[in-house]
């Protein structure tokens, strides 16, 4: 845990996300890296929320409205990589400091 902190403490570029000490991918680390994760789990609830309220309780949804709901949530997870691509480390899988 201790290195995992010091990992996450040393960020001299200035990252949004840094890269994970084990497997691939990445964690937020700043304040803009925290809000962008936040704003895509606020999109993907409010884009399920919506699916409910216009679907119903007990009814089936339409072809458009699961397209709506799947394109929503295809386009913000592009984007949330696009921003992670953009402001974090070079993703690559990696076994531990």
């Amino acid at each position: 845990m201790k290195n995992y902190i010091r990992y996450m403490k040393n960020n001299p570029k200035v990252y949004w996300f840094r890269r994970k000490l084990y497997g691939w991918g990445w964690f937020p680390i700043t304040w803009q890296g925290w809000l962008a994760t936040l704003l895509f789990i606020i999109i993907c609830l409010l884009n399920g929320f919506y699916l409910e309220y216009k679907v119903g309780s007990g009814n089936n949804p339409s072809a458009t409205d699961l397209n709506i709901f799947f394109g929503i949530i295809l386009i913000s997870i592009i984007v949330l990589l696009i921003i992670c691509f953009k402001t974090g480390e070079k993703p690559r899988w990696s076994w531990g400091k």
